[in-house]
């Protein structure tokens, strides 16, 4: 029924306008007037909602629908809203359906709707299904939506998603001819990793250093000659991760679906793991560009972000990545746009010593080694330097080496590890009533709980910060790391061996704190 108060002139549905990953309810009004034939859209539309006057006119004329000769007026509440993307086209389709009779007035009112219309009717798959069904779920409302986009909307479960190829396959589920069956949630299979720790000749110390960093989700940093195995070594974390939980998989699904990264009609349990190039600008990295969209610090989120050749990026890049490193949050400021994204990441970076890499060599060095190589990584400040959990020296594999036979575990053997150790967190996590996942999330009070040392291992502890002088965040962050190497070990108490552990992989590479 018609909602209350509302004027039986003015016919209406419902859609939504995203900001970042909030989707607000937006009221689609249609009302015909007497006057000059002619067709408006108001409400703050962008260019792409704006042109869906001609995409509306064109698919319901290939309906064999006429429009009457009067003045149709489509208004977008809150008027204040910016109201931006193609996903609009739908919903004023529907509205005026309704106000010219072909729709019950009543079931379109009671509806959320979204998608794109082609000029022969058809739908076209539209970004941000998955939040817009959240949205739905909420208000009690059914989603109308492209079939190409309703099995990542269904995935949510809170309401009924219809998916239609076309218009008239709406009108004909609106008007009960022909009605459509709710959509079935699509999930992508999780593919095994080709790519496995053993293949890695050598390198056990950068393995183990790898293995820490995932189990505890600690921010690392590889320094080493070129072809040192680096690269190699970052392209296998993903495969000692542990899959995605349904709600990491919800929020990490909803930031792709925003992005249009969503394929084959569902979501995925693997963790994501990003690789921009280092030329990237920093409304890529970190969010921006028209519609303030996520940038890949938040398609990064409950995944994996490899900074290559990280000295390379352009130095207000790096620098903007220290505040999404501490909070795993990231807020895009623009002027027409305030929106914020989630960003708990692992960010592993890596690093040549110097700009030609040979540093360490002192054959193959350059005539200004070693200031070069201060110079290179100097790029690096120490405020970002100082949130690396993790730093190691690479060293380079020798040719002899690479006819050995693989050492080490599987990446399949390193993945049991690390899924125990997160267990073993989030259980500790669970039974102190926080909202903490592992052990990079905890500060304060928190970490003084969960991590605090026996005595050796405090008392070491405390001469390396004064020697080195730590900053404060590298004490605790060295605290973070010796609980993690604990819990690897199913250690209930950190103990010396294990601050030691985590100390050495602190006082390298870089500024001490």
């Amino acid at each position: 029924m018609l909602d209350a108060g509302r004027p039986d002139s003015i016919a209406l549905t419902h859609t939504v306008a995203f900001e970042g990953l909030e989707a607000r309810r937006v009221e689609v009004q249609c009302a015909m007037t007497p006057g000059l034939p002619g067709f408006s859209v108001v409400g703050l539309p962008d260019k792409a909602v704006s042109e869906a006057r001609e995409r509306v006119k064109a698919a319901i004329a290939a309906m064999a629908v006429s429009l009457p000769s009067k003045k149709i007026t489509v208004n977008l509440s809150p008027a204040n809203l910016p109201k931006e993307g193609s996903h609009f086209d739908l919903p004023i389709a529907l509205a005026l359906l309704a106000a010219i009779g072909i729709v019950p007035r009543e079931r379109a009112s009671e509806a959320m709707a979204l998608g794109e219309l082609t000029l022969d009717g058809r739908l076209n798959p539209i970004l941000g299904a998955l939040p817009a069904a959240l949205a739905a779920g909420e208000d009690g409302r059914a989603l109308l939506c492209p079939a190409a986009s309703g099995a990542e909307a269904a995935w949510v479960g809170a309401t009924p998603v219809y998916g239609a190829t076309d218009l008239a396959g709406i009108v004909a589920h609106l008007t009960d001819r022909t009605p459509l069956e709710p959509m079935r949630p699509g999930e992508v299979a999780a593919l095994p990793s080709d790519r496995d720790f053993a293949e890695v000749r050598g390198q056990e110390r950068a393995k183990r250093a790898l293995e820490i960093a995932a189990a505890g989700r600690h921010h690392c940093l590889m320094i080493g000659a070129p072809g040192s195995g680096k690269s190699m070594l970052a392209a296998r974390l993903p495969g000692i991760l542990p899959p995605l939980s349904p709600a990491e998989a919800l929020e990490t699904s909803m930031v792709h679906s925003l992005a249009g990264l969503l394929t084959e009609g569902g979501i995925s349990r693997v963790r994501p793991f990003r690789e921009p190039h280092h030329t990237a600008s920093m409304a890529a990295i970190i969010g921006g560009g028209r519609g303030a969209g996520p940038g890949e610090v938040s398609l990064a989120h409950n995944g994996v972000l490899f900074l290559d050749e990280f000295p390379e990026y352009q130095r207000p890049v790096l620098e903007t990545l220290r505040q999404p490193i501490e909070t795993g949050q990231v807020v895009v400021a623009r002027a027409n746009a305030h929106v914020s994204y989630p960003c708990r990441f692992l960010l592993i970076a890596a690093a040549n010593p110097c700009r030609c890499g040979q540093l360490y060599d002192a054959d193959l060095a350059c005539g200004r080694a070693p200031v070069c190589g201060e110079d290179y990584l100097g790029r690096i400040s120490g405020p970002l330097m100082d949130r690396f959990d993790l730093r190691l020296e690479v060293p380079p594999v020798s040719v002899s080496d690479l006819d050995l036979p693989a050492s080490g575990d599987r990446s399949a053997a390193v993945a049991a590890r690390v899924a125990a150790a997160r267990q073993v967190q989030a259980d500790r996590f669970a039974a102190l009533g926080v909202a903490a996942r592992v052990n990079a999330d905890a500060e304060g009070d928190l970490l003084d709980t969960i991590a605090r040392p026996e005595t050796a291992g405090r008392e070491m502890l405390l001469d390396a910060a004064e020697k080195f002088r730590l900053s404060a965040r590298g004490y605790h962050r060295i605290l973070r790391v010796a609980r993690t190497i604990a819990d690897l070990e199913g250690a209930e108490i950190v103990a010396r061996p294990h601050v030691a552990e985590a100390l050495s992989y602190r006082l390298i590479a870089g500024p001490a704190g």
